[in-house]
């Protein structure tokens, strides 16, 4: 099949999202430079790997469609029978403040310049660990802020994916703990467009009729690289307080909390986050008293507790002021951590100097090399997704979601295809 690399113009946003300008050290931009020689086709290559996530605003003028897109999403916020009223009127109202809380972070989010950096840097140690599937091709596609996931499959189909040319990609959540509102609509989204613009019928047994041939990896609660990049960013923390209360400071890992009716209905996230934090208190030979809390509680609904503000004040109240926040459920900064972690949650606790958040794992080789090993594992294994993926909540009564799942369980992979 045919395949190209990108033109260097293509390049330039992305070197302009990073700062870098034609005055900039070489250094800086060694990463975003073309090889001088391709990448030789491996036996199975190419393939596509396309990183799933939620994505923000890189601009303050973008912020009223990434709400207007996030509130329009019953599977991520359910406003039940007028999300189509509701959500327009919470996205229009939250507009302003949400910009000035993106003005106060630098003027946009972050996450699109670490999640292309990191899929880039990950596909060039796939390159050398699993030359047989290269080269791998780094795509973003982002649920509420660009690119979309439209955007994404049509540079797949211009670059020589699908449109009866086959080949493989394997959509690679960013979120490690699924979530039916996360992973799941990244997911339902990818199975959406796929329909549209390659057709409804699904591949052949023999894989040769001419669309791209999907796998995913869906969740990655406690793999070992994951582990080890949360455990050493916290054990460099730790180091920054004095030896004799090093051993007092309390552990607070933070993940988006979720509405309750999605719990309820027996979504798999809050366990699959413990289970990440249990795995991280295993690495750091439970050094610490911890707590696992929820941030990013929306409208009056009750959300996933205790609130990650709420439990720091109240630790300070009790008089507990050695603090460290960890961002569980994160791969990168944004919003989230940069605002809402920093400025809002240290920032007003009165306490700046003793409440203290890990680093994100954001440009950490440790993670970059995780995500290449489970990349490569995933291309060995010929597993579509998980079995698990292919379980519904006891309570889920989204067709979409049925359909969606059917699809991606039924993909046809081989070991290294």
């Amino acid at each position: 099949m045919a395949f190209r690399l990108p033109a260097a113009s293509a390049l330039r946003p992305l070197a302009r999202s990073l700062g870098a300008s034609r005055n900039a050290p070489r250094q800086q931009l060694r990463w975003l430079a073309i090889p001088a020689h391709p990448v030789a086709v491996g036996s199975k290559g190419p393939t596509a790997m396309v990183f799933l996530n939620m994505g923000g605003p890189s601009t303050t003028d973008e912020v009223g469609d990434f709400l207007s897109r996030l509130f329009a999403d019953a599977d991520l916020i359910p406003l039940g029978r007028l999300q189509n009223y509701i959500g327009p009127f919470i996205a229009q109202r939250r507009t302003p403040k949400i910009q000035k809380q993106y003005a106060a972070i630098g003027g946009g989010s972050p996450i699109r310049k670490w999640s292309e950096h990191q899929c880039a840097e990950m596909c060039k140690l796939l390159d050398e660990i699993s030359p047989e599937t290269a080269p791998h091709k780094p795509y973003v596609a982002f649920r509420y802020a660009n690119p979309l996931t439209e955007e994404m499959y049509n540079r797949l189909l211009a670059d020589g994916f699908g449109n009866g040319r086959g080949g493989r990609a394997v959509a690679f959540t960013q979120y490690p703990q699924y979530s039916c509102s996360t992973t799941g609509s990244s997911l339902n989204e990818l199975w959406k467009w796929r329909q549209r613009l390659e057709g409804k019928a699904g591949p052949l047994e023999d894989g040769k009729d001419g669309t791209i041939q999907w796998s995913v990896i869906d969740r990655w609660p406690v793999h070992p690289g994951l582990i080890e990049t949360f455990a050493s960013n916290i054990e460099k923390t730790l180091a920054e307080y004095p030896e004799e209360r090093r051993k007092d400071v309390v552990l607070l890992f933070s993940a988006h909390s979720l509405p309750m009716t999605v719990v309820n209905r027996g979504d798999t996230y809050p366990a699959e986050v413990a289970a990440t934090v249990y795995a991280v208190m295993q690495r750091l030979n439970f050094s610490n008293t911890y707590r696992l809390c929820w941030q990013s509680q929306v409208g009056p609904q009750p959300w996933l507790g205790p609130q990650t503000q709420s439990s720091v004040e109240e630790y300070i109240a009790k008089g507990q002021k050695d603090l460290v926040l960890i961002p569980i459920a994160f791969t990168s900064d944004h919003i989230e951590t940069l605002f809402e972690l920093d400025q809002e949650v240290i920032g007003e606790s009165g306490h700046a100097d003793t409440v203290k958040r890990v680093e994100s794992l954001n440009g950490n080789p440790i993670f970059i090399k995780a995500l290449a090993d489970l990349a490569k594992s995933h291309l060995n294994n010929g597993i579509a997704c998980s079995a698990q993926m292919g379980l519904r909540c006891p309570g889920c009564k989204s067709e979409r979601c049925l359909e969606s799942k059917k699809f991606f369980a039924g993909q046809i992979t081989l070991p290294g295809q």
